[in-house]
């Protein structure tokens, strides 16, 4: 049986950049959150994996191509080198919120093929990410969900239907380090 890895995983937008209500459609749109390339970078050294599970539903709806799409994950990774941090894989959903397949969050199936490939313990699993989907897919993937205050965090926060148990962070750094003093 193959070594289980620690692994992280994050959403995108609002998580590790600039969310936009208008949708991020261009790699000069990409705009990182700095202390969220710092902690991608401390999760490296700390010897965890770190994933992206991002719906990028502007694709179906015409916004941009998955060529665009990859040019924002380049910024991203050369943002990330520039604070040794690397983005280990990631996983993007294209479908059409009205037309939702298995890998459109809330479902788990970017979740669960994550997993799978680093051989992770679900149980062990975090997905960080700054809306309802995002803690519903966590959810639905039996993975530890974590909310950020960033992007959608803080009006994802005043739902009433989020467990009182919930971990809440202001943003990716914060969860980060929390995460890293408790397991030493």
């Amino acid at each position: 049986m193959a070594l289980q890895q620690k692994l992280v995983i994050l959403d995108r937008d609002g998580v590790i950049n600039l969310d936009s209500d208008q949708y991020i459609k261009s790699a000069e749109e990409w705009v990182p959150i700095e202390s969220s390339l710092r902690a991608i970078a401390a999760l490296n050294r700390a010897g965890y994996k770190v994933a992206v599970a991002t719906n990028q539903s502007g694709i179906a709806r015409g916004y941009f191509d998955t060529l665009t799409l990859t040019m924002m994950h380049k910024k991203m990774e050369l943002a990330l080198a520039n604070y040794g941090g690397h983005i280990d894989a990631i996983e993007f959903c294209s479908d059409h919120p009205d037309n939702p397949g298995p890998n459109r969050k809330p479902n788990p199936g970017m979740l669960t093929r994550l997993i799978k490939q680093f051989s992770a313990n679900t149980h062990e699993t975090w997905f960080v990410g700054d809306s309802l989907s995002d803690i519903k897919c966590a959810n639905n993937a039996n993975c530890k969900p974590a909310l950020v205050l960033t992007g959608k965090g803080r009006e994802t926060a005043k739902i009433t239907e989020l467990s009182k148990s919930l971990s809440v962070f202001s943003n990716l750094e914060a969860f980060v380090k929390h995460l890293t003093n408790s397991t030493k």
